[in-house]
């Protein structure tokens, strides 16, 4: 394997002049308040080596990141069935579009998207109250990290719960088309909860660490899904991952991914690693700037992407 903490530090070097581009997600509060001049990334390989630069130690909001571990939730309880309720085609749309889910009679086109994570969200909270639905991600997403440090930021569940009207209409809408079974407050408070998942980038590449190991997390030797059920949640994040920027993430990056607009964005090399990249200034599709940026350095100088090097 390359020397990766050289070509980490080199990636760092390249990104330092430019830590501060792109635009925090100023729609929500808490969010508007992070310093932009923030950069931090991790590597976890399969084999247990850890390489981090910059502010990979610093707990952020992962937003939309927190869907991968929800789908994984989700599919552990319904399997396969799960598809009748959201799709798994790229969007093309904005991720907070409710111009496509009329379209579509309620049904997301793919459970990234927050109509289609809303949905993800309602399967999960089968047989729960919504506070033990949160318990439960929270509880996975510790075991996956074995990291107990890791909470759920209050201030910016409160943020988003106040100014979460898109995500209210939503919700709304699926519920008109009964594709929720759960009464929309419910839903909300938990999806709003499980985007305020508060990590660092190292926390973040341990818990994604058995979507890159074929569903086993080396660390420990537990199996979280089977080898296929991993490969799939892949295929989603390579062709879905990145809202209306996931053609655009996989031409440049090549690797399966997740972003939040908290600026962190989640890769996969599969079999080799897996990697989270923070820094919160976002580009015009909702997705980490500099980021995205990181990542296609990386994919370059490891040869690490799906299509070949």
């Amino acid at each position: 394997m390359a020397d990766l903490k050289a070509i980490l530090d080199s990636i760092y070097t390249d990104i330092l002049p430019r830590v501060g581009e792109g635009k925090v997600a100023d729609y929500i509060p808490e969010l508007a308040k992070v310093d932009p001049r923030q950069f931090g990334m991790a590597i976890v390989t399969v084999d247990g080596k850890v390489y981090r630069v910059g502010d990979a130690d610093i707990a952020f909001s992962i937003q939309s990141i927190s869907k991968v571990f929800m789908l994984t939730l989700a599919l552990g309880k319904v399997g396969e069935g799960l598809w009748k309720r959201v799709g798994r085609e790229p969007s093309g749309s904005a991720f907070n579009s409710i111009v496509q889910l009329e379209h579509e009679s309620g049904i997301p086109r793919n459970p990234f998207i927050n109509a289609g994570a809303i949905a993800v969200t309602d399967v999960v909270m089968a047989g729960h109250a919504p506070r033990e639905a949160i318990g439960e991600l929270l509880r996975f997403v510790r075991y996956l990290a074995d990291d107990e440090s890791i909470t759920i930021d209050d201030k910016v569940a409160r943020s988003e719960t106040q100014t979460g009207y898109r995500n209210v209409a939503l919700a709304n809408f699926m519920r008109a088309y009964r594709n929720l079974d759960h009464p929309v407050d419910h839903v909300l408070g938990v999806y709003f909860h499980q985007c305020a998942l508060s990590m660092s980038c190292e926390q973040l590449a341990r818990a994604g660490l058995f979507l890159a190991a074929r569903g086993s997390n080396p660390m420990t030797g537990h199996s979280v899904v089977s080898p296929k059920r991993a490969r799939r949640i892949n295929a989603l994040m390579l062709t879905c991952g990145h809202y209306d920027g996931s053609g655009d993430f996989a031409y440049h990056v090549g690797l399966p991914g997740k972003s939040g607009v908290g600026g962190g964005i989640f890769a996969v090399a599969p079999g080799i690693a897996s990697i989270a990249v923070w820094s919160p200034g976002l580009n015009k599709v909702g997705n980490s700037q500099l980021g995205a940026v990181a990542l296609e350095m990386l994919a370059a100088r490891t040869g690490w992407s799906v299509f070949g090097d």
